[in-house]
């Protein structure tokens, strides 16, 4: 009895259960509730692995709530392929909901009979509800496992583009990085070997015979690919390997001695040792500078003498310049040139007569001492400038300038200032070697402050250095109105180096009462005087009073510009700075625009053009006023 009971309640549940189960789906299917709505739109977009993905099996519902974009890789083929594939499936779903629309409003007309239906056929639907679960579970799985392979793949490829894309990145970065630093690699390979000589001096690695043999055999190869290479195009081809196999030696450097406070120390060591080589060697450089600017090159001490022989083989009427009587006329247009340079007073008087407009009008004085007034004679007569006269006269031919009446002539010859140029091992001496350069002894170098006498019957001079190289036509500055001022410079306070402060000495009472520190310097090297107010103003006496003051080099060093500031001090005219270009002799990074309109370019400096130390770029405007195929250049293999 129990038994029956038993089997008829597990038929009456058998029977009755899906009838309850399957009317309750059928009613949800054609009544969707908000939750089935909220389900459905959850299922037909999820997302795996943060990637958005659509559900094609399910309807697409129309929904107000915003949802998140479907990520898209930019490819013209994706992009096309994935616009209608998204097109496909809005038309699926605008097919699908209109149905379940038209399917809801028939249910809704007639609920009871639906359920009625469902009855009676009770068995029929769960056999047929059985199958298509079966055929649904079926489909879903196919789905499924299609979907999945698809995201997979879209994941894959996904993956693989961004790893293509780091790559690319990389790639794009180590050639912008070679591009903008033309050597990166020749870098790299130093710090290697800087890297290598700090493990071949610990003692845990030095214990290691095996490692230090490779080791130093890395460090010759990478020493050999580098070789003088300054730039990554200049390493050969094997350089790449050479720099993995000492990375490949530094790692296992790394495994033997991985103590990094002995590793710091011997960097400290090498770093103090490396920074006190860079300043003995900058003190050498210093030094050779100063010495080649001081010597002179071995052509040009040819040169005078082979000129010197010539000149005194000539008769005494072949040894006179033409066209003297233009030497005194005050309306030509007068250069005074102090040089013992022969090829360097050429070059002036070259590039001064190629741009001048009348080259008759045009009267060159040259002033040189006893050794080069023969050579220098010798050359303008071999080599006449053309319709311009020419005068050479030698200083030791004026009488007038002596020690009685120079103040800076005693002092050159006094016994202090012997010693300061020619005794070397001084406690006091002097640690700037510029200060020491043997031409502040040469009286050359101070007759500038004697024109007046040099030249008693002109009222107007321009004075010129033997270091320039005239562009333009300067017969213009004769006309200038200096309104009452003696000297008409090229001010040059743009540098900070070029002010009062920098050559003379403010903490001496007589110059910090006299000067303003800031004052703005001026150069020598073209300078317009005006002969007839230096008269007036007795600028000689200034200039002597000055002297006498710093006989002991206490208010400046030696030199001319510092006497130069203080006798012309508020009796300088500033000229434009286009007749004037200076730092040729120095500075390689000159505006080449200031150096193409200026109409004197001047190499002050101690890289003079007609040395091998010069800077190469500005060497031709000196040199292209040179003619080397001239008989004497060759003879004494001057060339450029």
């Amino acid at each position: 009895m129990r038994t029956r009971n038993l089997v008829l309640s597990l038929l009456c549940i058998t029977v009755l259960a899906p009838i309850f189960i399957f009317t309750d789906r059928f009613s949800s299917t054609f009544q969707p509730s908000s939750s089935r709505t909220e389900f459905l739109e959850d299922l037909s977009s999820f997302t795996v692995g943060a990637d958005f993905r659509r559900l094609n099996l399910l309807p697409q519902e129309s929904s107000t709530s915003l949802k998140e974009p479907i990520g898209i890789i930019y490819s013209d083929n994706i992009q096309n392929s994935t616009q209608s594939q998204d097109s496909g499936e809005h038309k699926s779903a605008r097919v699908l909901y209109a149905t379940n629309d038209v399917d809801q409003s028939k249910t809704d007309d007639n609920p009871i009979r639906q359920v009625t239906d469902l009855n009676q056929s009770a068995s029929a639907i769960n056999k047929d509800a059985e199958d298509k679960i079966n055929a649904s579970e079926v489909q879903n799985s196919d789905n499924d496992s299609q979907n999945m392979d698809t995201m997979h793949k879209q994941e894959f490829s996904q993956t693989s583009g961004d790893v293509d894309t780091k790559e690319s990145t990389k790639i794009n970065d180590e050639k912008l990085t070679e591009q903008t630093v033309p050597d990166a690699r020749v870098r790299q390979l130093k710090d290697e070997l800087v890297r290598a000589k700090v493990y071949l001096s610990l003692p845990a690695t030095r214990n290691n015979a095996n490692f230090i043999r490779e080791l130093r055999l890395r460090i010759k190869e990478v020493q050999r690919a580098l070789g003088d290479a300054s730039k990554d195009s200049d390493l050969p081809k094997n350089a790449n390997d050479r720099l993995k196999a000492m990375e490949q030696t530094l790692a296992k450097g790394k495994q033997i001695q991985d103590d990094c406070a002995a590793v710091v120390k011997k960097l400290r060591a090498m770093l103090h040792s490396t920074e006190e080589q860079l300043r003995v060697h900058k003190k050498q450089t210093l030094f050779l500078t100063q010495l080649t600017a001081k010597t002179l090159p071995k052509g040009l001490h040819c040169l005078p003498l082979r000129l010197t022989t010539e000149y005194y083989a000539l008769n005494s009427s072949e040894q006179q310049f033409p066209n003297q009587e233009k030497l005194e006329d005050p309306k030509l247009f007068h250069y005074a040139l102090f040089s013992d340079n022969v090829l360097a007073a050429a070059v002036v008087v070259n590039s001064t007569i190629s741009h001048a407009k009348h080259p008759s009008n045009h009267v060159f004085h040259i002033v040189t001492d006893r050794l080069n007034y023969a050579a220098m004679r010798m050359w303008f007569l071999a080599n006449p400038p053309g319709r311009a006269t020419i005068q050479v006269q030698n200083i030791e031919e004026f009488t007038w300038l002596n020690a009685s009446y120079s103040p800076v002539l005693k002092q050159l010859s006094s016994q202090s200032m012997i010693e300061y140029y020619f005794r070397t091992h001084r406690a006091n001496s002097d640690s700037n070697l510029k200060f020491r350069n043997p031409k502040y002894l040469s009286i050359l170098n101070h007759l500038r402050f004697y024109l007046p006498e040099v030249f008693p019957k002109l009222n107007k001079v321009l004075f010129l250095d033997d270091d320039i190289v005239v562009q333009k036509d300067l017969s213009g500055l004769w006309s200038l109105n200096l309104k009452g001022n003696v000297n008409g410079a090229v001010e040059t306070c743009g540098e900070t180096f070029h002010r009062f402060d920098r050559y003379l000495n403010f903490s001496n009472p007589l110059i910090s009462k006299n000067f303003e520190p800031r004052a703005c310097g001026w150069a020598y090297g073209m300078n317009v005087f005006d002969l007839d107010e230096w008269r007036r103003q007795n600028i000689t006496e200034v200039y002597h009073t000055w002297q006498k003051l710093n006989h002991d080099r206490q208010l400046w060093k030696l030199g001319t510009l510092p006497p130069g500031l203080i006798t012309f001090w508020k009796r300088t005219y500033p000229l434009d700075r286009n007749w004037h270009v200076l730092g040729l002799g120095y500075n390689p990074n000159v505006n080449q625009r200031d150096i193409e309109r200026a109409a004197v370019i001047h190499y002050n400096g101690n890289m003079k053009p007609w040395l091998e130390i010069s800077i190469p770029k500005y060497r031709n405007y000196w040199a292209k006023h040179v003619d080397y195929d001239q008989v004497y250049l060759r003879e004494c293999n001057i060339n450029l």
